[in-house]
C-alpha cells in the first residue's frame, strides 16, 4: 500500500450488489482502495446488505477497515403507506453507515423491515425505524435524491429552499446528534453544485459538519460505459434513447485522495472528515461460530445417542426383508460399519443437532403427505437415507459419504431438501413455529452478468 498523506476515505460506494446500477465487483473495489493508499472503504448499496459479509471478509483480508453501509430508501411518510404513482414520489435516499456491531445489527433490522413491511417499488424504511434503531449508526444526509437535497432543489425562492433544507437537517440532527453529517458531492453535475453551495451555508449556520463523498458506481473511469449498459438493462431502454435515465460523464469512479481534494477547493476539512469518520468505525463480526437452534431430545438421551437410535430404527425399516442388508432382521456388518463411520464424523464435527432438525421437518412433511427428498451430495450419506431425508441407498449405488462431509473440512453440511412447490410454505411455517421465526431464513441466489448471461 502506498500511504497517502492526504486523509480521505470513500464513504459512499456502490458494488455490483446495487443490482444493474453498480458496476464494481467487491474485490476490485478493495484492490483499488489499496492501490490508492487508503486505509478504509464503505459500501452503501441501494436498499440492501447483500454484499456486506463478502465485503467485510475481502476488506479485512486486504488490511482495509470495512465500513458496512446502506443507501436507504426512506418513505416520505409511514413505510406501510403505499400510494403514489411513481417510485420517485415514494422515497428519498439516505446514507447510513455502521459504526460498530450494534449498528450492524440495527441496520440488518431496518433492512429486513424495509423489504418485509415497506416494499413499494423498492424496500423502504421510515423515520420511525430510524428513531428506534439508530444506535451505532452514522447518518450522512445523502445524494441529490435525498430529502435534504430535494428540499434545496424543489423550487421557489432561495430562502424557501434553505428553510426547507434547514428543517430536514434539524430533524435528522436531533435524531442522530453528533453522528449526523451533511454530505456533499461533486461528480461534475450542475444540481450537485447547487446542493453543495446551499449545504455549506446551512452547515455553517447550524453547526453541522460537512463530509465529502464521491457517489462511486464503478472502479475506473473507463467502466462508465459498462455501467451505462447496466442502467439500460435495468430501465428497459436503448442506449440510443435520448430521454432516459443516465449518469452523465465518467465521474462516478473510485477517486484517489488527491482527486477528491481537487474536487473540493476550500473545503479540505470536509474531505479530511471522511477519514475521521472512518477512524471512528470498528465493526467486529463473529463469523466463525454457528448458531443452530436446539432440537429437544427425549429425557435420558443426548443428540448423539438419539440420532444413532433414529438411524438404526430407520435402516431396519428401510432394509426389512432384504437378506443382504438385514439378514434375520439384524443390520449387516457392511451397513453397521458404514453407519458407525458416518455417525462418528457427524459427532466429531458437532452436527448431530443439525441432522435432527432436518429429520424433524422432513418427518412433519411426511406426516402431512407433502413430497420431500434430498438431492446433491447429501444423498451419499447413509444417515440421510436412514432418516428418510433421501431415498437412494448409498451402499447399493457406491455413493461417497466424503463428498458430503469429511472430518478434514469444517464446512457445515448442506442438505438440499426439495418440497412440493404447492405446499412447501406449510413446512416453512412449521419450522418458524417450532424453532422461532428469528432462527429461520430463506436463501436467495444472485444471477450474474457473466459472459453467457450477458
Amino acid at each position: 500500500m502506498n500511504a497517502n498523506p492526504r486523509p480521505f476515505a470513500h464513504l459512499h460506494c456502490h458494488s455490483h450488489y446495487s443490482l444493474l446500477d453498480g458496476a464494481s465487483s467487491i474485490d476490485r473495489l478493495v484492490q483499488r482502495t489499496v492501490d490508492h493508499g487508503m486505509s478504509a472503504l464503505a459500501i452503501t448499496d441501494h436498499g440492501n446488505l447483500h454484499g456486506a459479509l463478502e465485503f467485510y471478509r475481502t476488506a479485512r483480508g486486504a488490511g482495509i477497515n470495512p465500513i458496512i453501509g446502506y443507501e436507504a430508501y426512506v418513505a416520505p411518510g409511514r413505510r406501510q403507506d403505499k400510494t403514489g404513482a411513481t417510485f420517485q414520489d415514494n422515497s428519498y435516499h439516505l446514507t447510513l453507515l455502521c459504526q460498530n456491531r450494534t449498528g450492524f445489527q440495527n441496520l440488518v433490522k431496518m433492512a429486513s423491515a424495509a423489504s418485509l413491511e415497506g416494499f413499494y417499488f423498492k424496500p423502504r424504511i421510515d423515520l420511525d425505524l430510524l428513531a428506534e434503531h439508530n444506535e451505532g449508526i452514522i447518518c450522512l444526509s445523502g445524494c441529490v435524491s435525498s430529502q435534504f437535497s430535494q428540499a434545496i432543489l424543489k423550487g421557489g425562492s432561495r430562502e424557501d429552499s434553505l428553510t426547507r433544507a434547514r428543517d430536514v437537517a434539524r430533524r435528522f440532527a436531533s435524531m442522530f446528534g453528533d453522528r449526523y453529517f451533511i454530505e456533499i458531492m461533486n461528480n461534475g453535475v450542475d444540481i450537485q453544485q447547487v446542493c453543495l453551495d446551499a449545504s455549506v451555508e446551512i452547515a455553517n449556520e447550524l453547526g453541522i459538519p460537512l463530509v465529502a463523498t464521491s457517489d462511486c458506481h464503478y472502479v475506473d473511469p473507463e467502466d462508465a460505459e459498462a455501467q451505462d449498459v447496466m442502467l439500460c438493462i435495468n430501465t428497459g431502454r436503448f442506449r440510443t434513447d435520448t430521454n432516459r435515465l443516465r449518469m452523465d460523464g465518467q465521474q462516478y469512479f473510485l477517486r484517489t485522495p488527491d482527486q477528491m481534494y481537487e474536487k473540493f477547493p476550500g473545503l479540505e476539512d470536509a474531505v479530511a472528515r471522511s477519514q475521521e469518520i472512518a477512524d471512528s468505525i470498528d465493526i467486529q463480526l463473529d463469523l466463525g461460530r454457528r448458531h443452530f437452534p436446539i432440537f429437544d431430545v427425549p429425557t435420558q438421551e443426548t443428540p448423539d445417542s438419539y440420532l444413532r437410535n433414529l438411524c438404526l430404527q430407520g435402516l431396519r425399516e428401510r432394509y426389512a426383508g432384504d437378506e443382504e442388508m438385514c439378514p434375520a432382521g439384524e443390520l449387516s456388518q457392511v451397513v453397521m460399519q458404514r453407519l458407525d463411520r458416518e455417525i462418528d464424523v457427524i459427532n466429531q464435527l458437532g452436527f448431530a443437532n443439525y441432522f435432527l432438525i432436518c429429520w424433524d421437518f422432513v418427518r412433519e412433511a411426511r406426516s402431512r403427505n407433502i413430497p420431500a427428498t434430498a438431492r446433491g451430495s447429501g444423498v451419499g450419506a447413509l444417515v440421510c437415507y436412514a432418516l428418510y431425508l433421501s431415498h437412494v441407498c448409498p451402499i447399493r449405488y457406491n455413493l461417497l459419504f466424503e463428498r458430503f462431509l469429511d472430518e478434514n473440512r469444517m464446512e457445515a453440511p448442506d442438505i438440499d431438501i426439495d418440497f412440493c412447490k404447492d405446499r412447501r410454505g406449510e413446512i416453512i411455517n412449521y419450522v418458524k413455529q417450532r424453532y422461532g421465526a428469528d432462527n429461520v431464513a430463506q436463501i436467495g441466489t444472485f444471477g450474474t452478468l457473466a459472459a453467457r448471461a450477458a
